[in-house]
């Protein structure tokens, strides 16, 4: 089970990543439901942790305008488990999206510094 707080009215959690340096960071990420993709994160923690550069996909935004965003892999710990993830370098804040939420059970105490957890179904 991975587990985090609710902090500012967000959901969050932590995860670990792996770098191609042999070293690993942990970063708070927040739950955003309405994001489909894995994980974001600002260009500029993409590039200090030397993630590997995919490709460039398309994103469709909030408002439906459509924009060129760069994709790139990464490794994290996934309730103690190696697991391979696409980012996109974008935002200000790291979020977490649905594609990691797949077959699990999502719960959220939504109270500051409630419980987050996130288990396998």
């Amino acid at each position: 089970m991975i587990s985090g707080i609710v902090t500012d009215t967000h959901a969050t959690v932590a995860l670990t990543f792996l770098l191609p340096n042999g070293s690993t960071v942990s970063i708070e990420f927040v739950i955003d439901t309405g994001f489909t993709g894995e994980l974001c994160l600002p260009l500029e923690a993409v590039s200090l942790m030397g993630l590997t550069f995919r490709h460039d996909t398309f994103a469709n935004l909030a408002d439906n305008s459509e924009v060129s965003l760069p994709l790139y892999e990464a490794v994290v710990l996934w309730d103690g488990t190696e697991r391979d993830v696409l980012v996109i370098a974008t935002g200000r804040r790291p979020l977490l999206g649905t594609a990691l939420l797949d077959e699990q059970e999502l719960v959220i105490q939504f109270i500051e510094g409630g419980l987050v957890t996130i288990d396998e179904l």
